[in-house]
């Protein structure tokens, strides 16, 4: 099973819980096995959701390292903030597109 920090991006296997490169263990995740550690795409206009885990990916390469942001009132905010509800209700969400 491979890790993730989350806090440095780096992947590894040893399954002790701490990162080997910042020692720290807060920030260490899982991986998904179709996830990876280097997303070179800046910013893409919607995320796709991972067909294994359910968690949103870059929808060109399939890195799980990607922030969410969405406007909500006006204001754009991180989506890593919402509750459980209002991320499933922003992943139910259709985009149309009015000519």
């Amino acid at each position: 099973m491979k890790y993730k920090c989350h806090r440095c991006f780096v992947a590894f296997e040893n399954e002790n819980g701490t990162c080997p490169a910042c020692n720290q263990a807060d920030q260490v995740k899982e991986m998904c096995e179709k996830d990876h550690c280097h997303c070179s795409h800046d910013i893409t206009e919607a995320l796709a959701y991972c067909p294994e885990c359910g968690d949103a990916m870059c929808p060109v390469c399939g890195s799980h390292d990607v922030s969410q942001i969405s406007r909500i009132t006006g204001y754009m905010g991180d989506v890593s903030g919402f509750n459980a509800g209002k991320r499933a209700e922003l992943k139910d969400r259709t985009r149309y597109t009015i000519n």
